[in-house]
C-alpha cells in the first residue's frame, strides 16, 4: 500500500480516494483553526464531504471531534479559515441560517425534549425545512424508525436511550438535510439499536441524497459504514483516507491509548 506524508499527516491515494475525488463536494473545510476561550482546539483543518457518502471523524477522546460538528453547525466561531457549503462561504453565518440552509446536526447526548411526545419531537425538526412543508413526512420516518412510529404519542423522556437517539436522528430527517453530522450516535446504545441505526445510515446512503459526517468511537460500527476517514489528533487532521485503503492497523494506532 503506497503513501506519502504531508507534514504529520498521512495521506492515501490509491484508486479509491480517486474515486472519491472525482464525488461532488458538498462542504468544503479549508485551514480551520477553533478555540475555546483562550484554548485552540482545532488547527488548520483541511476536509472535503462529498456528495452521498458517509465521512467518518475519528479519534481518541479530547481531540477536537465534536468541537469539529459545532464549528460546522456554526455552534462556535471559526477563529481561523474558511467553510465553504455548496462553494458559498459560510464561515460567519449564523447556526439557524446554516440549519435551514441544508445542514442538519444531531448532538452527542441527543437532546431530544422529553417533556414533549415524540411526534411534537418530530414537528420541531419543520422548522428547517427549505421547501416550507407544515407537516411531517411521517411515512418517509417511520419507515425508517418503525418503533418511532409505534410511539409517536409517547413522551421523549420516556423512551429509552436507544429511541431517544433514533428519534434525534428522525427530528434531523424530517428537516431534510443535505448533510448530516451525527455526534456519537452509537454512545450507550444496546447492540440491538446499533443495528437499526447502521441500517438507516446504509439506507441513506444508497438514496443519494445525504452526506453524511459521523464522529464515532467505535471501529466495528465506523468500518460498516464509512466511505472516507479523517482522523484528529491534538486538534489536527494526521490521517486521511478512503475505507478500503485504511486498515484497522492503521486506524488503531490513533484511537488506542
Amino acid at each position: 500500500m503506497g503513501n506519502a506524508i504531508k507534514g504529520k499527516k498521512q495521506v492515501f491515494n490509491q484508486p479509491a480516494s480517486q474515486r472519491h475525488n472525482t464525488m461532488e463536494t458538498l462542504l468544503k473545510i479549508e485551514h480551520l483553526d477553533t478555540y475555546y476561550g483562550e484554548s485552540q482546539i482545532l488547527r488548520n483543518i483541511n476536509l472535503q464531504i462529498r456528495k452521498g457518502a458517509i465521512t467518518t471523524i475519528m479519534g481518541r477522546n479530547g481531540v477536537g471531534k465534536s468541537t469539529l460538528l459545532k464549528t460546522l453547525t456554526g455552534l462556535l466561531k471559526a477563529a481561523k479559515g474558511k467553510i465553504l457549503y455548496k462553494g458559498n462561504d459560510i464561515t460567519d453565518e449564523a447556526a439557524d441560517k446554516r440549519a435551514r440552509s441544508g445542514i442538519g446536526y444531531v448532538p452527542q447526548g441527543r437532546e431530544i425534549f422529553p417533556k414533549l411526545s415524540v411526534f411534537e419531537n418530530l414537528q420541531l425538526g419543520l422548522e428547517a425545512r427549505r421547501d416550507r412543508l407544515r407537516k411531517v413526512p411521517e411515512d418517509e420516518i417511520y419507515e425508517l424508525f418503525p418503533v418511532l412510529g409505534q410511539m409517536k404519542k409517547r413522551m421523549g423522556g420516556n423512551l429509552s436511550g436507544g429511541q431517544q437517539q433514533q428519534l434525534a436522528i428522525a427530528r434531523a430527517l424530517v428537516g431534510k438535510p443535505d448533510v448530516l453530522l451525527l455526534d456519537e450516535p452509537t454512545e450507550g446504545i444496546q447492540p440491538s439499536i446499533i443495528d437499526d441505526i447502521e441500517t438507516v445510515l446504509k439506507k441513506l446512503k444508497n438514496s443519494g441524497e445525504y452526506s453524511i459526517i459521523l464522529v464515532e468511537q467505535s471501529l466495528d460500527f465506523a468500518r460498516e459504514v464509512t466511505d472516507h476517514y479523517y482522523i484528529l489528533e491534538r486538534g489536527s487532521v494526521v490521517l486521511e483516507g478512503a475505507a478500503e485503503e485504511l486498515s484497522d492497523d492503521h486506524l488503531k494506532r490513533y484511537l488506542t491509548f
